[in-house]
């Protein structure tokens, strides 16, 4: 009797029909192929055979037709989530990173999820909690679900068994699917996390870390100021990563000239006990800090455009979706069909 393949299996041993490969050519640029007997993968100076990857070792270099080398890779999570085909910005790996650490998400962990965008997080976050726990995402869009899941599979080889995707609004959709003080955190990629204090705390165990992940200074301040008011959490802490890599060559060491800057700020909080007051933080405001210009969390209304986020046509996330479904499934699958409306 034959064991189907677990991910991790998917990701050791010689390469598949299937894989997904990252090629690197000699001057460090770098091509993702998806493996199929019989094809080429073409440049413009000539061509190098997928059977010539299949059944080679991982790390192996292969001969493209113009005598040309190419070192052969299976993407690693930080490879993929920037090659893959995306609807919504992605979390980049240097926030992915930041979120697992600092939320403290660990294997065995319930972790819930909102919103999933292109599934970029949600892949470190699957990795972070293992078979033994669960993520429990939720997306208001059909679309960037469907592209998340298509992901998703293309990345781990198959359905996460950990993984439920929810698409609605999660203010709505929280209280049906888990019960009470049961997640043991919860991480808020989305535009108005101020909106979900309420149902996020009564979601959360005492002790329980919310982490959200907001683009603006606006946004920041006001989920900051809206924890405040509400009560139940610790301080907030805030922060942001900026990333600069090195040019490594003899005693040539120096900072590269372009960096990875600003993608967006990161704001942590814990899940105080049932009637509890933590204690009161002792600081004195800059003089300014609520002046003419502030504007209280539960004032007005700021629209998307206000709040930093960019809208996609819907053109563009039907060609997403194409891709998504393509990669996760390179033969084809008779119930992922594209309608005629998707077509025009």
């Amino acid at each position: 009797m034959t064991t189907p393949a677990t991910g991790a299996d998917l990701r050791r041993g010689p390469f598949r029909p299937g894989d997904r490969v990252q090629l690197t050519g000699p001057k460090g640029r770098l091509h993702t192929i998806t493996l199929e007997p019989g094809k080429d993968f073409h440049t413009h100076r000539g061509h190098l055979r997928h059977d010539d990857i299949i059944g080679a070792p991982d790390g192996s270099v292969v001969r493209h037709s113009s005598g040309v080398d190419y070192l052969a890779l299976r993407p690693l999570l930080s490879d993929y989530v920037l090659s893959m085909p995306r609807g919504a910005q992605v979390v980049y790996p240097k926030d992915a990173g930041q979120i697992v650490t600092w939320a403290d998400i660990y294997p065995g962990a319930t972790v819930v999820e909102a919103g999933v965008g292109s599934g970029a997080l949600s892949l470190s976050l699957l990795r972070a909690v293992g078979d033994t726990g669960h993520l429990y995402s939720f997306e208001r869009r059909e679309d960037f679900a469907e592209i998340a899941r298509a992901n998703a599979r293309a990345f781990f080889g198959q359905d996460h068994p950990a993984w439920t995707v929810t698409v609605g609004d999660l203010v709505e959709a929280l209280p049906r699917t888990l019960d009470p003080g049961t997640v043991d955190r919860v991480v808020l990629d989305m535009l108005a996390p101020w909106e979900c204090l309420g149902v996020v705390g009564d979601a959360l165990a005492p002790g329980g870390v919310l982490i959200c992940y907001v683009a603006t200074a606006t946004q920041l301040s006001r989920v900051a100021e809206a924890a405040r008011t509400h009560g139940g959490w610790t301080e907030p802490q805030a922060w942001e990563t900026l990333l600069r890599g090195w040019h490594l060559e003899g005693l040539a060491v120096r900072p590269e000239h372009r960096m990875h800057g600003h993608t967006g700020f990161l704001l942590t909080v814990r899940r105080l006990a049932p009637d509890t007051t933590a204690p009161l933080v002792r600081r004195r405001p800059a003089k300014g800090s609520y002046g003419e210009d502030y504007v209280a969390h539960d004032e007005g209304e700021w629209s998307a455009e206000e709040l930093g986020e960019r809208s996609v046509s819907d053109k563009r996330l039907r060609r997403t979706v194409r891709d998504a479904r393509a990669t996760a499934y390179p033969r084809g699958v008779p119930d992922q069909t594209i309608s005629a409306d998707e077509e025009e």
